[in-house]
């Protein structure tokens, strides 16, 4: 939407430029965005084996961690 503002001889026919709730929009887009996101997420990680994957992938983490701080112990 355009309002053209005519109050000052300088800047008559200027175009002031009005959006109200444009940037609450578009942050209640990407609200939905990463919800839908984060739901593929736990639906993957509870039924679709992710869960084994994730305890696998801490647990090979985990024994990185250990073996790296044996090896600085010594």
């Amino acid at each position: 939407m355009f309002r053209t503002r005519s109050r000052h001889p300088s800047i008559k026919g200027s175009t002031i430029r009005t959006d109200p709730g444009q940037a609450t929009t578009e942050y209640a887009l990407v609200l939905i965005g990463a919800a839908v996101i984060a739901l593929l997420v736990v639906a993957w990680a509870t039924d679709g084996g992710g869960a084994g994957r994730i305890g696998d992938l801490f647990d090979n983490v985990l024994s990185n961690v250990l073996s790296r701080s044996e090896t600085i112990e010594e």
